[in-house]
């Protein structure tokens, strides 16, 4: 099996394209065939749920941990990396049994700093479709130092199992020895832990504004108390949310922006389907407010709506 994602496919193909091109790379081809059906079937959702997991273990006798790393290259084609070209893949499970599929994701005319990295997106995916604990993330790379404690962060940072093709069932705290974390702060606000902060408008009327106003609401930011939201609807009507997930170490924290944007390519859209972009945030001493709107004006040419709280 190989144990990254390479194709001829162009970076800036459809994701029907690129994730055909990453099923003709699996071992057996009836499980490949099965695969592509069941994700155009769901138009290119990067995510299985627990009975689908179930039903292709018990088909092709394998494990969930054998076949999250079998994933791998379908989750690595749902990377944007134009400026590498290398595309790593992640697959997230959680304890509910659902599988969530995360990529890198790079922009150019950009900052690195607005890099998401796989295991970052498997995990914000999992977050904002609701997923309370993960169990074990699969990935085709070992985790870098940044990855490593942004997986720190969790609430299942503890027992969490980390599995590449070539090494499974490590855990996290094999990566991490001697770690820094949320407990030497004193935190006990652990990532996708449920929460709602209790955030409010009055009177907005407007579908966007209150899916930004959700995920500031459930975002993450305990060291700062910058809580933010940031929410993205399509031409078609669709929204995504994202909400900011904040970190011990400071600079492995995602952005609400970056969130949204790593949900909605995960749901099979695409960057040129946003039309509208709001972010919500908390009065704080830091903002997202200026690197967000650089961010989606070189993405897509559109301004971003900011609403502040006190």
């Amino acid at each position: 099996m190989p144990n990254h994602y390479s194709t001829n496919v162009n970076s800036e193909s459809h994701i029907s394209e690129k994730v055909r091109s990453a099923c003709q790379q699996l071992p057996n081809p009836e499980l490949a065939q099965i695969l592509l059906t069941i994700l155009t079937e769901q138009r290119f959702v990067g995510r299985l749920p627990h009975f689908t997991v179930q039903h292709l273990c018990n088909k092709f006798s394998l494990t969930p941990r054998e076949l999250s790393i079998t994933l791998l290259p379908i989750a690595a084609a749902y990377s944007l990396a134009p400026i590498s070209h290398f595309y790593v893949g992640a697959v997230a499970i959680g304890v509910s049994g659902n599988f969530y599929f995360g990529a890198n994701l790079e922009f150019v005319d950009s900052s690195m700093q607005q890099t998401v990295h796989a295991e970052q997106s498997a995990i914000a995916h999992a977050w904002m479709q609701g997923e309370s604990q993960l169990t074990e993330i699969s990935v085709n790379y070992a985790p870098c130092g940044h990855c490593r404690q942004f997986m720190n962060e969790l609430n299942s940072a503890e027992t969490l199992v980390i599995n590449l093709p070539q090494s499974e069932n490590n855990t996290l705290s094999s990566y991490l020895p001697n770690s820094f974390g949320p407990k030497d702060l004193k935190i006990d606000e652990l990532l996708l832990t449920p929460r709602h902060h209790g955030f409010s408008l009055l009177n907005t009327e407007d579908l966007l504004i209150d899916t930004a106003l959700e995920g500031i609401n459930i975002s993450h930011a305990p060291y700062s108390g910058a809580y933010a939201g940031v929410a993205l609807e399509t031409e078609d009507n669709f929204y995504f949310i994202g909400s900011y997930a904040e970190n011990a170490a400071f600079n492995p924290s995602l952005p609400a922006l970056q969130v949204a944007i790593n949900n909605l390519l995960l749901n099979g859209f695409e960057l040129q389907n946003i039309k509208r972009a709001v972010l919500i945030e908390k009065k704080a001493e830091i903002s997202q407010k200026v690197m967000a709107k650089q961010l989606l004006a070189t993405l897509c040419k559109l301004p971003l709506q900011c609403i502040s709280i006190d």
